[in-house]
């Protein structure tokens, strides 16, 4: 019986976070509530235009959502920036298309990356959040190597409710994210698989 990223949480990662952690109550378990996907093509671009229209069309592809432009908050003379200008773009996904995404990127994107062996674990805020940073965007089957002008890297940032970093790392360890360090190796690489199967 095949599962999506949503019925998994559901039926596997919320009873086995009940039980790791001693909730008293369902509604403690912590979950994702957003993905944002930032892509900044920067300033030092020969034609920063076209890059961004570049970097909207792949995020788009990527992301099945069209993202919207970003502007710089201020100058700066030594990088050639100017106030207010586009120079990224960013993507807030939820719900389903949001689970969607997050099972593509740990099924199928992050195993493609050369020589992977695993995302860091310090990059997490403390306050619910992790993020991720990918130098190329290639990773992503739906990108056409062929058609691909110029490499566009992006930060993944997975926002949960969790209240601290152990909480988030617990529940995206379950969800799949294979860290680097191995304590966490054993059950990311079921998690992803039997989402998907």
């Amino acid at each position: 019986m095949s599962k999506d990223l949503q019925t998994y949480y559901k039926e596997t990662v919320v009873p086995e976070l009940v039980k790791q952690r001693a909730y008293k109550n369902v509604n403690q378990v912590p979950k994702i509530t957003k993905v944002v996907v930032n892509s900044c093509v920067g300033c030092k671009s020969d034609d920063v235009k076209a890059a961004l229209e570049e970097a909207v069309h792949e995020v788009t592809m990527i992301t099945g959502q069209k993202p919207v432009k970003t502007r710089s908050k201020k100058s700066i003379a030594n990088f050639k920036l100017r106030e207010n200008q586009e120079i990224a773009c960013k993507v807030t996904l939820r719900g389903k298309i949001m689970y969607e995404f997050l099972l593509r990127l740990l099924s199928m994107a992050l195993p493609r990356i050369r020589d992977f062996r695993g995302v860091s674990t310090r990059a997490f805020d403390g306050r619910g959040a992790y993020t991720l940073g990918i130098k190329d965007h290639t990773i992503f089957p739906e990108i056409e190597m062929d058609k691909v002008k110029r490499n566009i890297g992006m930060d993944i940032t997975i926002v949960t409710t969790a209240r601290n970093k152990d909480e988030t790392k617990s529940l995206l360890v379950l969800m799949g994210m294979p860290f680097a360090d191995r304590s966490a190796q054993a059950t990311t690489t079921t998690a992803a698989a039997s989402a998907k199967a």
